[in-house]
């Protein structure tokens, strides 16, 4: 451990754009990871957003490529870093850009929701760090405007919500394009069972770094839950919002489409909010981060997936309208507020139906959550026990049976005639020899009636 950069033996080209930016002490992440990445380890770290991350993997990777000669490839690149959302794919490359800014060192992005033209040019010159999502960056691959044979560090951020939203069958294409010799850093903020199995796949003695335990809150976070039948959480989310002494609020939806209807209910209660999610096109959510960052929208509904690219300080609430599915998300979507020694407050509000999922965190987080209950968020009554099997049961064989009351119509009303079915089983319905089926019969004379034949579509089966 360390407390300067100096100390860890970064290019000095390296240190003067730290001292550039302000940085002159390594979070702890940064000081237990840089070391072994700089002996060319692979790397197992776990760590929230806000920890640092992105330097402790992207001042090595650029002091080796610094220190290592070569070119770029043409139409590939030398470092690729994976992330599962534009906004934080945009973050890295301005970060590697701003690291690396007197090294001479080609950063390009990859990401959806853009046109392909700047990207395959991108591509086709050769780049030193590409940082792209895996959707994007395999369809590129797909139409032949890139290669990956020559990455020598492969580096997987937020490994966790790449496999949350579905991106391993991307992932696992694109590990067979990139060479088995290879650094591979990965990065995720919680270790459930699946994101084991793949860091045991890709990375080869490993180095673990964890800043802190998965299942941990952090601890200047205030935690609260709030009871609600699941039609109330509206009216309780706007009191939330227009309660004094709130700030600059994320409100996480399990949805995209909650999303939109969340805010389109806040403009209704006359609370000025933004959606982030991936429907939403490139610079719509540019402009909804930046009056985030500004204040002038200071509210901000987010989907899990989109909220990973969402780096902003000063958040003083974060809401969770939907539990989420996975109880370690809860521990991330918390981790956005009571930031560099702030402290924040984090509210779930919990429906009936959501109780096995507060249960699931609790026991993840192993603390009890304070709870509070709002008027008019009474427990719901329980449904009714369902009748024994025997009082519905039908009538034993050869018991009475009701008879079926004849209906009576007026006078003048008979019953409509309905299709008559033949009677005489098989032979009876055998067509007369010769006769065409009916429906062919129908096209046939469709044909004739207006002069020209039948569509094609009609045609198919005759």
């Amino acid at each position: 451990m360390t407390n300067t950069f100096e100390a860890l033996g970064l290019d000095t080209r390296i240190l003067q754009a730290l001292a550039e930016e302000g940085y002159s002490t390594p979070t702890p992440i940064q000081a237990q990871a840089i070391p072994s990445v700089l002996e060319g380890r692979d790397l197992l770290g776990i760590a929230q957003t806000g920890t640092g991350k992105t330097a402790a993997f992207g001042l090595p990777v650029l002091h080796r490529l610094a220190q290592a000669a070569g070119r770029p490839p043409r139409g590939g690149c030398r470092v690729l870093v994976l992330s599962p959302t534009r906004e934080l794919a945009s973050q890295i490359a301005d970060s590697m850009r701003a690291y690396g800014r007197h090294l001479g060192l080609s950063v390009a992005v990859v990401f959806g929701g853009v046109g392909f033209g700047a990207q395959r040019a991108a591509l086709a010159r050769g780049v030193d760090i590409l940082v792209a999502t895996p959707g994007r960056l395999q369809d590129l691959l797909d139409q032949g405007a890139g290669r990956l044979d020559h990455v020598g560090t492969l580096v997987l951020d937020e490994a966790d919500q790449m496999l949350d939203k579905g991106f391993l069958p991307a992932i696992r294409r694109l590990l067979k394009s990139v060479p088995a010799q290879r650094q591979t850093l990965f990065f995720s903020a919680t270790m459930p069972a699946e994101i084991n199995r793949l860091a045991a796949e890709m990375l080869k003695d490993p180095v673990r770094v964890a800043v802190a335990p998965v299942a941990t809150t952090a601890e200047k976070v205030a935690q609260r839950v709030i009871h609600v039948p699941a039609a109330g959480k509206r009216r309780v989310l706007a009191e939330l919002l227009k309660a004094d002494g709130i700030g600059r609020t994320l409100v996480f939806s399990r949805t995209k489409h909650g999303a939109d209807r969340i805010v389109k209910q806040l403009d209704q209660d006359g609370i000025t909010a933004n959606a982030i999610h991936g429907n939403k096109a490139q610079n719509a959510r540019e402009r909804a981060l930046a009056t985030f960052r500004d204040g002038s929208a200071p509210v901000l509904v987010a989907t899990d997936i989109a909220a990973r690219g969402i780096d902003v300080d000063g958040v003083t609430h974060v809401i969770q309208f939907d539990l989420p599915e996975v109880p370690e998300t809860y521990v991330h979507r918390i981790g956005r507020t009571a930031r560099a020694g702030a402290s924040g407050q984090a509210i779930a509000l919990c429906s009936h139906e959501d109780r096995d999922k507060l249960r699931a965190i609790e026991k993840l987080i192993r603390q009890q959550i304070p709870a509070e209950r709002r008027e008019g968020a009474a427990e719901e009554a329980p449904r009714p026990a369902a009748a024994p099997r025997h009082a519905e049961a039908a009538p034993p064989r050869g018991a009475h049976r009701p008879q079926r009351q004849p209906q009576h119509r007026p006078a003048g009303h008979a019953k409509p005639a309905g299709p008559q079915r033949p009677q005489g089983g098989e032979q009876a319905r055998r067509r007369p020899a010769g006769e065409e089926p009916r429906k062919d019969r129908a096209w046939r004379d469709a044909d004739f009636r207006d002069g020209s034949p039948a569509p094609a579509f009609l045609r198919r089966g005759r």
